[in-house]
């Protein structure tokens, strides 16, 4: 992992649960979708609204204001591919989520 990081504790994972976490002075959300830990920015695009408190449905996150939708694997809006979010990679260690962040 790079040399930033954010570490979260994690929800079970037969369970769908997101936090939102400040590191390096971003704003990350972390989505645990029935197991898998994803992170993207936590902002949507759009209007600035928290993505981590959108709704989860099958991997796409939908920003609670508006309605923009999100890739919480990819970062990528499926309805139109050339709008996205910061994609973090992941690694689980024991009970915390680890992100890496870039430095600033």
């Amino acid at each position: 992992m790079p040399r930033g990081h954010a570490r979260r504790g994690i929800a079970p994972a037969t369970t769908s649960a997101s936090a939102s976490v400040v590191a390096s002075g971003r704003v990350i959300a972390i989505f645990n979708d029935q197991g898998a830990y994803h992170a993207i920015d936590d902002l949507c695009p759009h209007m600035g609204a928290s993505l981590s408190a959108g709704e989860l449905h099958e991997g796409i996150v939908t920003c609670p204001w508006h309605g923009w939708r999100f890739n919480v694997t990819t970062g990528v809006s499926p309805v139109v591919s050339s709008i996205s979010v910061k994609k973090y990679e992941v690694k689980v260690e024991g009970n915390d989520v680890l992100v890496a962040v870039e430095e600033r």
